[in-house]
């Protein structure tokens, strides 16, 4: 399927039945999630005249997922399990999009907690705001000690570049919103999700919009909690795949989602050739090391005192974990752009490792 076309959308619901919104979301092997995210999203409180259908695209699961979904999918009507043999969450939402009958389509993720509103909230968006996608805030939440360290950074606009998609108070348009929800006719109009990128194609869905002139709106009353990686090398792989898959956005419209997402590959660039340099070139290296060993000290203060809040007892478990986890952020990022950047540049296929991953 061509990244730009539209997958082909199949007749509206009935007419003169309820008003139909379809649900989208991916996934693989999440045995121990399933459940909860399908009572979730079954239990959306929806406006009067409004009903719900979820699809779920399963990639080829093999400890249970599957079973459990059309155990479900038996009990209750509005789930429709979706095939997704390519494993990846592009081609599991086209899948699904391919599915939908509803005239709004809202994306959801199976590691996110959403308020029963969350949905009524994105159609209330998307009436008062005319814009074509919607979405919340993306909050983070973590469970353990270095789940809490990752989330502090994640929520810091000191490690995240004052990206608004971070800002739980701030409504208005912006680049690009955490998941997303559409009428069903802009999807026609732009089309689905780039199937040749395994991370990113929710960013670079976004940035096909703006390009198309159309609205991205964000609304603080669209709550949800994501949960993001809880160990330190869960963290580095994860960024280093979505540092890979942007220089391949980069190539196919000639320009980021925004500048922001460019400061890690040109750190990692300075730090390798001054490092390379050293010996003809101390002092600019250790400048470097020195200013950047400073940021890490001042980020990480300043992120665990806006987590830690009035929490007593949390603010040093935070600061001690925080600079390796924002070196991780950084440097899997930038390293992840260079190889991604390097590959495509000798037309090499993605790296094996980063080629079946939906989360």
């Amino acid at each position: 399927m061509s990244a730009q076309a539209s997958p082909p959308l199949p007749e509206l619901a009935t007419p003169g039945e309820p008003r139909l919104v379809s649900v989208i979301a991916p996934c693989r092997n999440e045995a121990a999630h399933i459940d909860a995210f399908c009572d979730t999203a079954l239990a959306q409180q929806l406006p009067q005249g409004w009903r719900l259908e979820l699809l779920v695209a399963d990639g080829a699961s093999d400890d249970g997922t599957r079973d459990r979904l059309h155990a479900r999918a038996g009990q209750d009507a509005r789930l429709l399990v979706v095939d997704n043999p390519a494993r990846i969450v592009s081609t599991g939402l086209n899948a699904c999009l391919r599915r939908a009958r509803g005239e709004v389509v809202a994306r959801l993720d199976v590691h996110t907690a959403f308020a029963p509103d969350y949905l009524a909230e994105c159609l209330a968006a998307l009436a008062q705001s005319g814009a074509d996608n919607v979405g919340g805030p993306w909050v983070a939440e973590g469970r353990t000690p270095m789940g809490r360290a990752i989330v502090a950074a994640f929520q810091s606009r000191w490690v995240v570049g004052g990206a608004r998609s971070r800002d739980t108070a701030y409504e208005g348009e912006v680049d690009s919103v955490y998941l997303g929800c559409w009428p069903r006719a802009t999807l026609a109009r732009v089309g689905g999700f780039d199937e040749t990128l395994v991370r990113n194609q929710d960013d670079e869905h976004n940035l096909r919009l703006r390009l198309a002139g159309v609205r991205v709106w964000q609304s603080p009353r669209i709550h949800s909690r994501y949960r993001p990686r809880g160990r330190l090398a869960e963290l580095f792989a994860q960024q280093q795949q979505y540092g890979y898959w942007r220089p391949f956005v980069l190539r196919k419209h000639g320009q980021p989602g925004s500048v922001r997402q460019l400061v890690p590959m040109v750190f990692v660039a300075a730090l390798v050739v001054l490092t390379l340099t050293s010996v003809w070139f101390r002092a600019p290296w250790l400048l470097l090391l020195g200013a950047y060993a400073a940021y890490l000290a001042l980020a990480s203060v300043l992120a665990a005192r806006q987590a830690a809040g009035a929490r007593r007892g949390a603010f040093g478990p935070l600061l001690w974990r925080l600079p390796g986890v924002i070196a991780a952020y950084h440097l899997g990022y930038g390293l992840g752009g260079w190889r991604g950047l390097l590959d495509m540049l000798w037309g090499r296929p993605p790296g094996a490792a980063l080629t079946r991953l939906t989360r």
